[in-house]
């Protein structure tokens, strides 16, 4: 895959000129329509302008789904979630996603003021292209989601993003009935990055693998934060 080749993407922005973007990340086999309905419960009326910016995962072969072809930030091999990641697929969407973050910089928007957001898989590869990153990000958003490759991560941070990575702040929400990424992946993760030395806001709620709109409020309270910040 080029990762030079910038992804297909929908967007919505909330007001003229914006000055912050939120790039927001689908699950598998889902593409970026999945969460543009979620703009208007979500954005108050005090934020200032936001992109949001919802690109459409590569399409490729699934193996757990019999090697069928949909949309996927990466193959998912095996349902164990040590082995679920193909880390090739993981680096290529991290690229994908770092391609975007410089187009919203080319367009106006510095990185300090990128939200990178994501569910279930593209959950997986904020985390992943958050914990490489040398200049910090606004904020990371993983919802339903895991640490993906998490062996490596304690070894790879300090090499590649020093300090800096660790002051994005993190929000990461979970249903306590996920049969898809289980409630202990997701809480294993959160304490993981908090050991990092992330500041990480973790909610769990009643619900299978979806969003509820309590954890909406809870996503909007914690953006108007960062957007004020």
């Amino acid at each position: 895959m080029d990762t030079k080749t910038l992804l297909d993407t929908l967007e919505h922005e909330t007001g003229p000129s914006p000055d912050w973007s939120v790039l927001w990340l689908h699950g598998l086999g889902a593409d970026g329509n999945d969460f543009m309905p979620i703009v208007p419960e979500l954005v108050r009326p005090d934020w200032p302008a936001v992109r949001f910016v919802f690109p459409h995962a590569p399409v490729r072969p699934v193996t757990i789904n019999n090697g069928v072809p949909m949309r996927a930030w990466y193959d998912i091999r095996d349902f164990d979630l040590a082995n679920r990641a193909d880390a090739g697929g993981v680096e290529e969407s991290v690229g994908q996603v770092e391609a975007l973050i410089a187009r919203e910089e080319a367009r106006g928007v510095p990185a300090s003021k990128v939200v990178l957001a994501g569910f279930s898989q593209g959950g997986a590869v904020t985390l992943a292209a958050g914990l490489r990153r040398s200049t910090p990000l606004a904020g990371l958003v993983a919802l339903s989601t895991y640490l993906p490759l998490a062996p490596d991560v304690l070894q790879a941070l300090p090499a590649t993003t020093g300090s800096q990575a660790r002051t994005q702040p993190v929000f990461m929400a979970h249903g306590t009935h996920d049969p898809v990424v289980p409630l202990q992946a997701g809480r294993m993760g959160a304490e993981m990055l908090r050991s990092l030395g992330f500041a990480v806001e973790w909610h769990e709620y009643p619900m299978a693998h979806q969003v509820c709109g309590e954890q909406i409020g809870h996503l909007a309270a914690w953006l108007g934060r960062v957007l004020k910040g």
